[in-house]
């Protein structure tokens, strides 16, 4: 299963899913509270100026729920065949 999660509201997060016809799953965590525990929140950097924000971070999770990979370098172009590969 593919599950996405968002730092957006409900309502931001359902027009990005019907705008692109997303087939997957997507959570919204405004609190950040899931982001945080998964380290795909936190300082960012964009022209010299310092931000808390989201990071492009997969996971490769088993049925049993362990953590097989993680993805911390998200590319997106190569990203799909960089999971297939780990698989």
């Amino acid at each position: 299963m593919i599950v996405g999660v968002s730092a957006d509201s409900q309502e931001k997060q359902q027009k990005f899913v019907d705008k692109y016809d997303f087939q997957y799953l997507m959570l919204c965590d405004d609190n950040h509270a899931m982001l945080k525990a998964y380290k795909a929140w936190g300082p960012k950097k964009f022209m010299g100026r310092e931000y808390d924000g989201i990071h492009r971070i997969s996971y490769l999770v088993d049925n049993q729920g362990i953590i097989k990979h993680v993805y911390d370098k998200v590319k997106t172009k190569s990203h799909a065949c960089d999971v297939l590969e780990s698989l």
